[in-house]
């Protein structure tokens, strides 16, 4: 006598179906002690909403005839979130996050918001995720759901890609250590600024301003340098090359 599927939600709803023989007429279906609701019956099968439970529980089927011989059913627990290891990326999604918890073997979704991703679990402890493109920047709720129900809390910030709309100064001496104010949008979570390809150290002044110490350039000559900016989300170019210039000789 088969049961499926033979696990759900510690809170119950979970809609169970029991095939056999003659179990037509069943007049009760007992998972543990507690009774459970049945919705359809035919002498081969009984559907049935299981009640709450916690643990491993025999399932029983009382007909005209008698009682059966137990399934175990397997109640499990909502899901438990404890680190999510990241908490931005891309608005076009794309990137893979791990969540680590407790109860997580048999998660079937990860709800970003309103989109949702199928994850891959590693183990009841850790699944991992592709998230899927935002609506919008900003942030959204996390949603864990896995047989034994569903667990939020986590907040995940969608960024959306940066643009960059100018600098200034527009010029500076090869040797560098010229402060660059560069202007733009979604530069908040700037990961790095490059004049020409070289490394710039820099500061997030805003979402919209970044300052940078232009670097040295390699060969100590003067000449143009592109600016670039890269964030989470990805990179941005300047229109126009910062410009290194030679100083005065006499």
């Amino acid at each position: 006598m088969p049961i499926s599927p033979n696990q759900g939600s510690s809170a119950g709803g979970q809609t169970v179906v029991i095939t056999g023989s003659n179990l037509g007429g069943a007049t009760a279906v007992h998972f543990g002690s507690k009774l459970a609701t049945i919705t359809a019956n035919n002498a081969t099968s009984v559907t049935v909403t299981s009640p709450s439970g916690n643990g491993v529980v025999p399932v029983t089927v009382t007909t005209p005839g008698g009682t059966s011989n137990p399934l175990n059913f397997f109640y499990i627990g909502p899901p438990f979130k404890s680190v999510l290891s990241d908490t931005s990326g891309p608005l076009a999604g794309g990137n893979t996050v791990s969540i680590t918890g407790t109860g997580l073997s048999t998660a079937s979704a990860v709800a970003f918001g309103a989109n949702s991703a199928t994850p891959t679990v590693v183990s009841d402890s850790q699944i991992t995720v592709a998230v899927p493109a935002g609506a919008a920047a900003g942030p959204v709720g996390v949603t864990v759901t896995t047989a034994g129900g569903s667990n939020n809390g986590f907040s995940y910030t969608y960024v959306a890609t940066p643009t960059v709309t100018g600098f200034t100064p527009a010029s500076g001496p090869p040797s560098g250590g010229t402060t660059v104010t560069i202007t733009g949008t979604n530069l908040s979570t700037t990961q790095s600024v490059t004049f020409g390809g070289n490394a710039a150290s820099f500061t997030v002044i805003s979402d919209t301003s970044v300052s940078a110490v232009s670097p040295p350039t390699s060969d100590g000559a003067p000449g143009p340098a592109g600016i670039t900016v890269t964030t989470l989300a990805g990179s941005a170019g300047a229109a126009t090359p910062f410009q290194y210039v030679a100083g005065p000789g006499i």
